[in-house]
């Protein structure tokens, strides 16, 4: 996947001035998930251009491995049993590592154009959205756990919106981007693979092509007039 990351960067050339934002997941995914770490990591420290990485929900699942790693670690140990990579790729990360992928945001903005980038998606119910960064670290309890289902939502209840836990979804349950009405702006995300290319939905865009299954690697190239290009690079 590394290779692959950066093939696309390279292909995309991206100069001063141009901000580059990874919409999460760089972890539990491929062979070399300490590698692309590293290598966004670098970017976000040495390159010219601006680097965001949005937190997804991989992420989140490793950091809370770290924190059980110290004061749970029984719960550290089954954590491990389902999921193999979470001791291994913990043992291969520098410090400074670490140090990024904790500094991940839950979401990003492109004021200008009116874009929302989030890992996962936006469930039908959500009412109210962070006008900041800081808004969103102040949510506590209830509010913050509703606001973090943006890292996991594919389904939604056809009758509420609600987000639905993966698998417990029913056929007339829809793909949130089917339902959304865009009060948030356009949404871009990852998350859910779609192996046939870029999906495009009334107010939302996704970009997960499926790398990881042997897709293609894919950015959206959002220019100063806020025109929309997709630049792919197989895997």
């Amino acid at each position: 996947m590394s290779e692959a990351l950066a093939a696309l960067i390279e292909k995309l050339a991206p100069d001063a001035g141009d901000r580059v934002v990874f919409l999460g997941d760089l972890v539990d995914k491929g062979p070399d998930a300490a590698g692309v770490v590293r290598m966004v990591r670098q970017m976000k420290d040495e390159a010219a251009f601006e680097t965001v990485l949005i937190e997804g929900n991989h992420e989140d699942l490793h950091a809370r491995y770290r924190v059980n790693l110290a004061v749970r670690p029984t719960v550290a140990a089954e954590q491990e049993a389902g999921n193999g990579e979470l001791a291994s790729l913990n043992a291969q990360l520098a410090p400074e590592d670490v140090a990024f992928l904790e500094s991940a945001v839950p979401f990003f903005r492109l004021d200008a154009h009116d874009i929302l980038a989030v890992h996962g998606g936006i469930p039908g119910d959500m009412l109210a959205f962070p006008t900041s960064l800081d808004e969103a670290l102040e949510l506590k309890g209830k509010d913050r756990r509703s606001f973090r289902k943006i890292l996991r939502t594919r389904f939604v209840s056809a009758d509420t919106g609600a987000f639905l836990v993966q698998g417990h979804e029913t056929a007339g349950d829809p793909f949130w981007a089917d339902s959304y009405d865009g009060r948030f702006g356009h949404v871009i995300f990852g998350h859910n693979p779609f192996m046939q290319g870029p999906a495009m939905f009334p107010f939302a865009t996704g970009i997960d092509t499926g790398a990881v299954h042997g897709g293609a690697l894919t950015a959206l190239v959002v220019d100063g007039n806020g025109r929309r290009t997709f630049v792919s690079v197989p895997c």
